[in-house]
């Protein structure tokens, strides 16, 4: 995808919310991270490409009614200033009156505690300038576990956080265990595969916007697990539907016939 490079170098895109996709608003997903905005500090959305994490976390976004800052990580983002950089840019947008100067100083030094003192350096910031409640979204964090910063700065940021700001995060794999813990603190609430996937109302639901009935949900949902990409691509593709049903249906009179043909053998 072509990015552009806006002032001061940064990558526009990253930090912008991205077009709204997706046909079903999943309200039993959006509930649920309403309801952890209240309940915890941050939530991770766990799961493997193609199971809409993007899409649930960009859908919340816009129907949450919070100021959203969002930041997409590269891998290019291990470096501690380059990420500083962004979500700083993207927090700015919402909090204009956030200092980066003293932020990024930080990012500079050496000590090897620079990433705990930057996460409560920019508490401080989210404290001294209150307007109101955000959301911060980090997407794919998972590509810059390997930074040796990354653990000491959430561990830290997310403990501290005030109550008016919740973070998001979304990514691929779990992230390494010192943050995993803060799932016990109730601090850190998971929502992963399992939740993330349709259910057979959210199917139906989906389906129905393309002017199929619930026969073709069933089949479409039996087959996929509902897993969000597949089960989407699935009601999106014409024809495909109908062919699963007869594929079914064909199946089912072939193993009935089975049942009730006569054994020849001797």
């Amino acid at each position: 995808m072509f990015m552009r490079k806006n002032e001061g170098h940064l990558i526009h895109e990253k930090t912008a919310l991205p077009a709204q996709s997706g046909r079903v608003l999943r309200p039993r997903l959006l509930k649920l991270l309403e309801d952890n905005l209240t309940s915890y500090n941050a939530t991770i959305i766990n799961g493997r490409a193609g199971t809409g994490k993007t899409v649930l976390a960009a859908g919340f976004a816009r129907h949450s009614g919070l100021a959203v800052c969002w930041y997409k990580v590269d891998a290019a983002d291990s470096d501690l200033r380059t990420f500083c950089e962004y979500l700083l840019a993207s927090m700015k947008l919402q909090r204009f009156s956030v200092g980066s100067d003293r932020l990024m100083q930080l990012t500079e030094t050496v000590e090897s505690d620079r990433a705990e003192l930057l996460a409560e350096a920019l508490v401080f910031q989210l404290t001294e300038s209150r307007f109101e409640p955000l959301l911060i979204v980090v997407e794919d964090l998972h590509l810059i576990y390997d930074a040796d910063w990354v653990i000491p700065f959430f561990r830290r940021l997310i403990p501290l956080l005030p109550v008016d700001v919740h973070l998001l995060i979304t990514c691929r794999s779990l992230p390494p265990a010192p943050l995993w813990r803060l799932r016990s603190k109730q601090m850190l609430r998971l929502l992963d595969e399992g939740e993330l996937a349709f259910t057979l109302d959210e199917a139906v639901a989906l389906f129905k916007t393309y002017g199929l009935n619930e026969q073709y949900a069933r089949v479409a949902w039996s087959q996929t697990g509902g897993r969000a990409a597949v089960i989407n691509e699935f009601a999106a593709t014409p024809g495909r539907a109908g062919r699963a049903v007869a594929d079914s249906l064909l199946s089912i009179n072939r193993s009935g016939f089975k049942c009730i043909a006569p054994d020849f053998q001797t």
